[in-house]
């Protein structure tokens, strides 16, 4: 979990990727935020564009995008930079949450 509280004022973007045993990721926010996020049940295995994970040699082909602020495998598979912060963090992404309506507010 990030020593951080909240959702950064800047969208987040990764700056650095680096492949780990398994199927973990360790990513580098450009907030300065390092963490670790295991796709390993997640996006591997998967079917379709991502089945090429699965194969560990392929999977440490990640990469920086050459859109920069995400993550890419040479296929095209990117994985969005929101999701990857907070799966990293542990804070959610405050745009996706259920709006309450203040008439259930209490």
């Amino acid at each position: 979990m990030s020593p951080h509280k909240k959702w950064p004022e800047q969208p987040p973007r990764v700056v650095a990727v680096r492949p780990l045993e398994e199927y973990r990721l360790e990513l580098t926010f450009a907030d300065g935020f390092t963490g670790v996020v295991d796709l390993a049940g997640w996006v591997v295995p998967g079917d379709g564009v991502f089945e090429a994970l699965g194969n560990r040699a392929f999977f440490e082909q990640v990469s920086l995008s050459s859109e920069g602020g995400t993550i890419e495998w040479p296929n095209g598979v990117d994985l969005c930079p929101d999701v990857l912060y907070s799966r990293a963090t542990g804070i959610p992404i405050p745009f996706a949450q259920p709006e309450i309506p203040a008439s259930s507010r209490t």
